[in-house]
This record gives structure tokens, C-alpha cells and sequence, in this order.
């Protein structure tokens, strides 16, 4: 099972590290309404990995330098796709890092809740509060969501053709 665990846990750890390279980087782009939200996801990102690292160091995983390095390496890869503008920061690039930190603030919410619960860290590890890490993560998103929305609606605000109808599955 440990070996297991150990896997999960570098996954996720490569994973929140991407996020925090990502986060970072969103809360340096000044000038809207989420920077301050994002400097605070971009700090509680990085506690969770941090927090991750001290539980790896005392479960006796050791973490793996090669994925951590290929989730920075994605995330600065990721900086160069093309996003609409050529030199400038566009409304779509703040709209996707705000999509991608949601979607990882969830997997977060989730992780706290597999490791409490199902690989049962929270009787083993009675000092992390995992119901504290899962409320934040939660709550973090929920801050988030509002500023997603909004960037969404500002990135593809002249594209919406409201006459278009949705596809659907239904025969």
C-alpha cells in the first residue's frame, strides 16, 4: 500500500507544484480584481506543498526530483502557447490560469479528503488538520470561481453568437 501511497503522493506533489509555478505567475499579472485572491491561492498553494513534503518526509517517501521538475517544466512550456496577442497579456490567458487554479483547487479539496479518509493520514497524523486543508482549498475555489466567471465572459464576450443552440446528445 505504501508503495502506492508514495506514487500518489509524488503525483500530487508534481502536480502542486505546477499549480504553484502557476499561481505565482498569475499573481504577478497586476491590474484586476484577482490579483489579491491570487497572491492568497498562490501563498496556500504553496503551503499544501510544503505541508505534502513534511508528510512525505515523515511517511519516508522520498520525492521525485524528475516529476517535480516536468510539472515546472509544463508550466513554463505552457507560457508560450499562443493565447491571441503576440506581446501582451491577453483576456484569455487570464481567464485560462483562473480555469486551471479552480480545477486545482478541487483536485487539492480532493486529495485532503482521499488522504484523511481512504489512505487514513488523519488517525496516523492526528497534527494535520486535513479537514482544515479541505475547507481552505474549497473555499480558495469558491473565491475563485466568481473571477473565472468573469474572466470567461471578458476573453469570449465577442465571439458568443446567441442564435447558435447547443448540440445535444439526445436522440
Amino acid at each position: 500500500m505504501d508503495q502506492f501511497l508514495g506514487i500518489y503522493l509524488n503525483d500530487q506533489l508534481a502536480l502542486g507544484v505546477g499549480w504553484r509555478e502557476l499561481a505565482g505567475r498569475a499573481a504577478r499579472n497586476q491590474g484586476t480584481p484577482a490579483d489579491e485572491p491570487l497572491r492568497r491561492v498562490a501563498a496556500c498553494i504553496a503551503a499544501d506543498v510544503d505541508t505534502l513534503r513534511r508528510l512525505m518526509r515523515r511517511l519516508n517517501i522520498r520525492p521525485s526530483p524528475l516529476k517535480q521538475g516536468l510539472a515546472v517544466l509544463g508550466e513554463r512550456l505552457g507560457r508560450w502557447k499562443p493565447n491571441g496577442r503576440l506581446r501582451s497579456y491577453s483576456p484569455l490567458s487570464r481567464f485560462e490560469e483562473l480555469e486551471l487554479l479552480t480545477v486545482g483547487l478541487e483536485a487539492r479539496k480532493q486529495l485532503w479528503v482521499t488522504l484523511s479518509d481512504q489512505a487514513d493520514l488523519a488517525t496516523r497524523f492526528p497534527d494535520i488538520d486535513f479537514d482544515v486543508l479541505t475547507e481552505r482549498a474549497g473555499r480558495l475555489r469558491a473565491e475563485l470561481d466568481p473571477l473565472r466567471i468573469e474572466a470567461a465572459l471578458d476573453a469570449f464576450k465577442p465571439v458568443v453568437n446567441e442564435t447558435e443552440g447547443v448540440g445535444t446528445c439526445e436522440r
